[in-house]
């Protein structure tokens, strides 16, 4: 968000919480009329990755380790609306396999929602935190994140992103590859290094096309190398490819990990440092690099200020699900229509089925703007194609949950009630969500015969298990086809155990 829109928030406290393959960091920051002032960070070297199984599973250990950091941070965020504070999960739990037990576990310990978001949603982040306050001259710059499971790569123009991926290497991972018995060689490393180099080299072509101006790095991965290469004379603000090769001769003769010794080297950053070197190397090498300047943003700082973006109604979420409708040509007259209904019945239903005002109401809104989307593949069935395509595609700002929440309402709007997909959401999702994807399901009823003239907005009433729609007097005597699909909906609903009544 920009200094003008940050000028305008009223001032406030929040928090962002990185739960990083590696470390877990939270930033807590003071926003208002004179910017955004960081008043804590809090990091600990979690070392999540380390405890990730073949099998996809977290160790006893990881976990202890990770709640226990947790619960700290809760302790830090009591108080805290849940709404002014954001955490996101990456590449680790991306990977986690059966992971709903942990991350309820997790959930309680912070006390707030935990977001799993996807390699090219991290990359967007990370150079939003990378580059905001930046000068805005056209300049392209190309951002590299290092972290414990991933490596993002972005180059974008004044703040905004063009060309994102996000590779699977990380430094613990590259150090669990090629350093797992503590060992160390010339050999080794140049293996690591090379093997980094090929990783990447399938992206190497498009980047260098692409071109930037500048190169920046960010996390702590990148700025442990730096400080090395720095404190051995190479490079006061940027790491050079000079300062690569002095890295790599004088670890070539140290034989064990544990006892390598390098100036400017932290005693947390030790274990997985040759990890973090081989990576950069590799991206050195097969990129071209010749200079990297050293950002003291990342992550944290990309998710706080889409945490104010949303908080001062710039949420790119919006522009995401828009975006999409454009790109698979919907029907946007009419999904107003839907969406237009569904929120007003929203509206009259939030004390009585327990809905959260703005969250549920913007969940429902995006389903609506959206539920048409699989269409574009095949009309039969197509809010089966929706739905998937809704949980696959790349949405800017939507968290993993986000979207199979969206995509679980969508799915359930038409046809035959699917309640296994509302069985796979968060618990505190799951019967919230059903109950949007019914004030959905009326909605597209009174909207189908795409009628410029919008249907009329019913009077709804609800309690567990039964919805009261009522209409104006004499409607439904003179529309036949909505009488007809209503009554079809109330037998589906009734063989969900759900009760409609309608007037």
């Amino acid at each position: 968000m920009s200094a003008t829109e940050l000028d305008q928030l009223e001032a406030m406290e929040v928090a962002a919480v990185d739960l990083g393959s590696n470390s877990f960091h939270m930033l807590v920051a003071r926003a208002g009329e004179e910017g955004v002032q960081v008043i804590d960070r809090l990091r600990e070297p979690v070392r999540l990755a380390q405890g990730l199984a073949e099998d996809k599973s977290l160790s006893p250990k990881a976990q202890a380790r990770a709640l226990e950091c947790l619960e700290r941070f809760g302790q830090r965020l009591k108080g805290l609306p849940q709404d002014r504070v954001r955490i996101v999960g990456t590449n680790t739990l991306r990977r986690l396999r059966r992971s709903r037990r942990f991350l309820t576990l997790a959930e309680e310990s912070i006390g707030h929602r935990i977001e799993i978001i996807a390699g090219v949603e991290e990359a967007r982040l990370i150079f939003n935190g990378v580059t905001h306050g930046l000068p805005q001259d056209g300049s392209r710059r190309l951002v590299i994140d290092i972290g414990g499971g991933s490596t993002e790569l972005i180059i974008g123009v004044d703040g905004v992103a063009t060309l994102m991926e996000s590779v699977h290497m990380g430094c613990v991972s590259w150090t669990q590859r090629y350093f797992a018995d503590g060992q160390n060689s010339a050999g080794r490393m140049r293996k690591a290094r090379l093997a980094a180099a090929a990783e990447l080299k399938f992206l190497a072509r498009a980047y260098r096309a692409h071109g930037w101006d500048v190169a920046l790095g960010a996390s702590g991965s990148v700025r442990a190398v730096w400080r090395v290469a720095a404190a051995m004379g190479h490079g006061e603000h940027v790491l050079t490819r000079a300062g690569i090769q002095a890295i790599e001769q004088a670890c070539s003769g140290q034989a064990r990990i544990d006892a390598l010794e390098l100036p400017g080297l932290r005693e947390d950053r030790r274990p997985v440092f040759l990890g973090s070197f081989s990576v950069m190397a590799g991206l050195f090498d097969v990129l071209n690099i010749e200079a990297l300047e050293i950002s003291d943003r990342a992550l944290r700082e990309g998710v706080m200020y889409d945490l104010l973006g949303r908080i001062s109604d710039d949420d790119v979420r919006d522009r995401s699900a828009s975006s999409l409708a454009l790109r698979f040509k919907l029907d946007q007259a009419q999904a107003q229509r839907v969406e237009h209904l569904a929120v007003e019945m929203h509206k009259q239903l939030v004390s009585s089925w327990k809905l959260n005002e703005a969250e549920d109401r913007d969940m429902l809104r995006w389903a609506a703007q959206l539920h048409e989307i699989g269409m574009s593949i095949s009309h039969s069935g197509y809010h089966k194609h929706s739905a998937y395509v809704l949980e696959q595609v790349d949405l800017h700002g939507f968290s993993r949950t986000d979207q199979q929440i969206i995509s679980a309402i969508v799915r359930c709007h038409r046809g035959k009630w699917s309640e296994e997909r509302f069985g796979e959401l968060p618990k505190p999702w799951r019967k919230r969500a059903r109950r949007l994807a019914i004030l959905l399901r009326v909605a597209v009823i009174l909207s189908r015969g795409r009628n410029p003239v919008e249907a009329p907005c019913p009077q709804v009433q609800a309690s567990k298990g039964f919805l009261g729609v009522r209409l104006p007097e004499g409607y439904l005597d003179a529309h036949a086809l909505t009488r007809t699909d209503f009554e079809l909906e109330a037998q589906r609903l009734a063989a969900a155990g759900f009760k409609l009544d309608f007037a």
